[in-house]
């Protein structure tokens, strides 16, 4: 089933991938894909060997106040790459896609079943731009930071890159992430 879902995620992207057609494409009914994986990110996570699974990343993010989701985002990704396993996945498919065509699956996959989902939860307005501007700061991030290794940030503690970086992450996903802050429009 994982090399039909690749075969199918190759083909036809990740937006137009369904479960049924990987279902089809493995000659399995789909109720044996489902049986295996909840859904489409969770299959796709198998795909890419996603070191970090979405449904987790986001029950960690959102479970804070509104104002903390900059922080917590960046918290929880950065302590998670700091795991050697998670990092050596992480840097590794990062590397495999920038520049090939699955940069746009690993995109669309992050952008719909992390950052969006996010921007969704808060309801505000421009949820898709905001929730594509949040991930182009985090996968910056994790590229300079792990892949790149650029200094001083490849070697900063982990909280000092938090305050840093938070509330940018916050200020993409609602708009106020710092006291006196000018929004658009304004």
């Amino acid at each position: 089933m994982v090399t039909a879902a690749e075969r199918e995620f190759s083909a036809r992207g990740y937006d137009a991938t369904s479960l049924r057609a990987v279902a089809r494409r493995a000659g399995v009914d789909a109720a044996l894909v489902h049986h295996y994986f909840d859904d489409k990110a969770d299959l796709f996570a198998e795909v890419i060997a996603a070191p970090l699974r979405p449904d987790r990343a986001i029950k960690a993010v959102l479970a804070g106040p509104r104002e903390d989701i900059g922080v917590n985002i960046v918290r929880f990704l950065l302590e998670e790459f700091e795991k050697p396993a998670v990092r050596a996945r992480g840097t590794a498919l990062i590397r495999s896609v920038v520049g090939t065509d699955g940069t746009n699956l690993l995109r669309d996959f992050l952008v719909r079943e992390v950052f969006r989902r996010i921007a969704a939860a808060l309801d505000t307005p421009d949820a898709d731009l905001r929730a594509t501007l949040a991930a182009s700061q985090i996968v910056g991030i994790m590229l300079t930071r792990y892949v790149l290794r650029l200094e001083p940030l490849a070697s900063a503690p982990i909280d000092d890159l938090v305050a840093r970086l938070g509330p940018a992450v916050q200020w993409h996903l609602t708009g106020f992430p710092l006291d006196g802050a000018v929004t658009a429009g304004e």
